[in-house]
């Protein structure tokens, strides 16, 4: 019989829409053959299973199971793909380990530790991986600290953003000191906690990650040359990049990157696919900027660009890592 896999989606910040589009792509690369699909979207305290007809039914918390057609169905795996709360910062992956859920991601741990990105980084520097210089401001404490204070600590320009956020929502590239709290409030209406990073010259590109019981596989980097001042929500979403896969990258450089990517995968204990993102500065110096433990997965999305690339099947991408986790 076919496995029922429960694509999550949705979520409560502003990359629902975001998501609701990688719910769409993940559904189109899962194996029909093989899979029977649903969409389960999570959204203002409402989890409900999107149906074929367009119809929805509520999805019991208890043991996330629904109703479809008087049939009460408990998904075999959950695939999921919310880019943010309660998906992407180990909330959803403790309620699946309570109630013994297979899913695709990292565990609790390490879904918390990146979604934060001033922990992630002050982790990863400890473990000798390069990254920009970045302070916190707290929500409630944002006047405790000048403007004058950080412009010295962090200098100029400078990036403000959400700790915890993704899509480049409430992210300001700060020029000049009179832009400097502007931004942070902006940054504040994203979350709790604003990082305020150093800007670092150079060559923006991804690499994304997956690995199983059998193998192990590192994808083609990609080069990300954005129209605009820095890799934004437009440049993302609405075309204003140029997205090079493979990177424009030599030989010795991307085998760097590979090797980098697979190390951090490993050390953090990783789990389905990832996708890092680095700077490339003066030297061949390679700088983390974030792990996405949820990259977005739309048909024009970095991974599947970067599986094409690599000459594999996407579909069968999925049936690995929803096989491997299965069968643990």
């Amino acid at each position: 019989m076919k496995k029922i896999v429960a694509i999550i989606c949705g979520g409560d910040t502003s990359e629902h829409d975001v998501s609701m589009r990688s719910a769409a792509g993940i559904e189109s690369f899962i194996d029909p053959e093989k899979y029977i699909t649903y969409k389960v979207e999570i959204h203002a305290g409402k989890w409900e299973a999107i149906l074929a007809d367009g119809t929805r039914s509520k999805v019991d918390r208890n043991d996330f199971t629904f109703e479809v057609a008087g049939e009460t169905i408990r998904p075999d795996f959950c695939y999921i793909t919310i880019h943010g709360v309660p998906g992407e910062n180990g909330i959803l992956q403790g309620y699946f380990d309570l109630i013994g859920m297979p899913y695709s991601t990292c565990n609790v741990q390490v879904e918390a530790m990146t979604y934060d990105k001033f922990v992630l980084n002050n982790y990863m520097r400890a473990l000798g991986v390069s990254v920009a210089d970045s302070l916190v401001v707290k929500q409630g404490h944002d006047q405790e600290v000048s403007d004058e204070d950080i412009i010295s600590r962090i200098g100029l320009p400078c990036f403000v953003k959400p700790a915890s956020g993704g899509s480049s929502f409430g992210t300001t590239k700060v020029k000049t000191a009179d832009q400097l709290r502007p931004a942070i409030d902006i940054a504040l209406k994203e979350g709790e906690d604003v990082m305020v990073e150093a800007f670092m010259k150079g060559t923006e590109i991804t690499c994304g990650c997956y690995k199983t019981k059998a193998k192990s596989t590192v994808f083609p980097i990609t080069e990300v040359v954005p129209e605009n001042e820095f890799f934004d929500y437009d440049a993302k979403y609405n075309g204003q990049v140029s997205e090079i896969t493979p990177a424009r990258l030599s030989e010795r450089l991307t085998q760097r990157v590979q090797q980098l990517t697979s190390a951090i995968y490993d050390i953090l204990g990783c789990h389905g696919i990832i996708r890092i993102d680095y700077i490339i500065t003066e030297g061949e110096k390679i700088n983390l900027l974030e792990i996405n433990t949820t990259p977005g997965m739309t048909a024009t999305s970095f991974i599947p660009q970067q599986v094409r690339a690599a000459g594999l099947d996407i579909r069968e991408v999925m049936t690995d890592i929803i096989e491997d986790t299965l069968n643990k």
